[in-house]
């Protein structure tokens, strides 16, 4: 009876156990489950830059590019941004999406390629022509491509005319003196008939009229085009062969319009033609079209070639190499291919791979320079170390509008308002300046300079004591120093915003208030400097957090970024646009 109840004691503590496991210890699993999961979330929560989102680090910190605390990333469950997609293996795989790490290069090291034809020298190029009116009874030059010498018989006229003039010299001859005039006359009429002295004297001699007169050469050269026939009526002046001196001709390139600004003429060029693969030939960049043309966006460039041992044949295609050495801003250039460019209307975009071992892209804009043979330069955008889509980028922006990205298509609606924000301040015609205007206006630059330091410094009394000498030096500007009625017109433009941007800094009960007058301010000056110089050299700064993320200029002295419109606060946000030197 004892051990019955033993073992039925034991039947209910074994009972009690399972029925606790079953209740608790599920519980314990799921949590831990939940656990689990919370810390694969955790380990998927990325950290951004408020102005940079390119960046997207694991953990918090700060900005490797500004220096600001990076905030958390809006991420989905999948750890990605907003404006991220990911593709799938088989889709990289059938679209052959390829991506590159694109690094900066020095501009010296870029070679731009052209293609173009030889073409006969336009300088070394005479039409030969009929200096009377008639026939032609002979034409000795049967085809276009024979080769005359100066002086050759080329063709035999009859020319009424010139055998009525004939009899006059021989009539003249006889009273040449009684009336030397007539004589003298007489023969000067032949000689505009391009008779020669000896055909004359000749003529004068034998006293017998010439019935058909030769026409010969009068340069040495390559027949490129026959434009009459044995047996046609000519009339005076009328021309009969084109001939070319082939000993130097014109390789003919046509560059476009963003190519202009970095050839110049005497730039050393390395020519190829499919007709000697394994020979190169160098000449110099001779003209350039001052001209665009309209239709093709393009300008005409030449390069004189020797051609005394009658290489170049004229419609020959050939290539040209050119070693660009301009280098842009001072600074290292990056350079993208060209096959990774995607363009709807003035918009120029490419596709970043934003996760090194993990196929996620994301739509970036980026500034273009000029197109170097098979790349372009990008002024913006983009950085060095960036990983972008070379090879299937429509592939790519296809699929990001399928899963509601932003692409090609679809951008965000401030993005255009920014860039023409930016391109207006920047691109400003230039204009000659006097060297004492140009004083004037660089004492204006460096009165500026001390109030742009205070506002880094967050010192609002500072920036407020300085606003009376930028004044000063903006009264002492001299516009009668401007020559042109344009130059007065620009200088007036800019003065009236100078002055109303400095009346706004002047009422400014706060540094809040400062700053904002300091933008408009900052643009005018940026603009007035640009078109009429200085004589110091000047760093134009953009942040594009300023003004509620609208965007902000200023000039600085140094090329160091330090933010008048954050001050300690985001005292690095911000990268120089251009360089502007004497």
């Amino acid at each position: 009876m004892k051990n019955k109840k033993i073992v039925i004691y034991l039947g209910i503590l074994a009972l009690g156990i399972l029925l606790g496991w079953g209740l608790f210890g599920g519980s314990s699993s799921e949590e831990h489950h939940h656990e689990k999961e919370n810390g694969a979330t955790k380990e998927k929560q990325l950290w951004t830059c408020s102005m940079h989102p390119q960046i997207m680090q694991p953990e918090p910190g700060d900005c490797p590019i500004c220096g600001m605390d990076l905030i958390p990333a809006d991420a989905g469950a999948d750890g990605l941004t907003s404006d991220q997609f990911k593709l799938t293996a088989n889709a990289m795989a059938l679209a052959n999406v390829q991506t590159t790490v694109i690094e900066g290069s020095g501009v010296n090291e870029q070679q731009l390629t052209l293609s173009g034809k030889i073409v006969p020298n336009e300088n070394a190029e005479a039409v030969q022509a009929s200096y009377f009116t008639g026939r032609i009874e002979r034409l000795n030059i049967s085809a276009t491509g024979e080769v005359v010498n100066k002086g050759q018989l080329l063709a035999t006229i009859y020319a009424p005319e010139l055998y009525a003039a004939q009899q006059e010299l021989i009539t003249a001859a006889s009273l040449k003196e009684s009336q030397p005039a007539l004589y003298k006359a007489v023969r000067n009429k032949l000689k505009l008939w391009k008779l020669s002295e000896q055909q004359i004297n000749n003529i004068e001699k034998t006293k017998k009229v010439q019935e058909f007169v030769p026409i010969y050469a009068t340069v040495s050269g390559t027949v490129t085009e026959k434009l009459v026939t044995q047996g046609d009526y000519v009339k005076q002046g009328q021309p009969l062969l084109k001939i070319a001196n082939l000993s130097s001709v014109w390789a003919s390139f046509d560059i476009y319009e963003s190519q202009i600004g970095i050839l110049k003429k005497g730039q050393e060029v390395v020519i190829t033609t499919n007709a000697y693969p394994n020979k190169t030939f160098t000449g110099k960049v001779d003209f350039i079209d001052p001209v665009l043309n309209n239709k093709t966006r393009t300008v005409s460039l030449r390069v004189v070639l020797n051609n005394k041992e009658a290489i170049f044949k004229p419609g020959m295609f050939v290539k040209a190499a050119v070693a660009l050495d301009v280098n842009f801003n001072k600074k290292q250039s990056l350079v993208i291919p060209a096959s990774a460019v995607l363009w709807t209307g003035k918009r120029s975009v490419v596709y970043l791979k934003v996760q090194p071992d993990e196929p996620v892209f994301e739509m970036r804009e980026v500034v273009l320079g000029s197109k170097l043979g098979e790349n372009y330069e990008v002024l913006d955008g983009v950085f060095s170390g960036n990983e972008i889509v070379t090879n299937g980028a429509f592939t790519v922006d296809a699929a990001a509008q399928l899963q509601g990205k932003r692409s090609m298509m679809n951008k965000k609606e401030n993005d255009t308002t920014k860039e023409a924000i930016k391109e207006e301040v920047l691109t400003q015609t230039v204009l000659n300046s006097p060297e004492q205007f140009k004083k004037q206006l660089n004492a204006l630059y460096k009165a500026y300079l001390p109030l742009k330091d205070a506002l880094v410094s967050d010192d609002f009394s500072s920036a407020k004591s300085k606003v009376a000498t930028l004044t000063n030096a903006l009264t002492k500007i001299d516009m009668k120093l401007l020559k042109q009625d344009d130059a007065h017109m620009k200088w007036m433009q800019y003065h009236k915003e100078l002055e109303i941007a400095i009346d706004e800094l002047t009422t400014a009960e706060n540094i809040m208030d400062f700053r904002t007058a300091f933008k408009p301010m900052s643009e005018a000056l940026v603009k007035t400097i640009q078109v009429f110089g200085i004589t110091d050299t000047a760093y134009i700064q953009y942040c594009p957090m300023a003004d509620n993320d609208k965007g902000g200029y200023w000039i600085s002295n140094e090329e160091q970024i330090r933010n008048p419109y954050f001050g300690d606060m985001m005292l690095k946000c911000g990268e120089v646009k251009k360089v502007l030197e004497q």
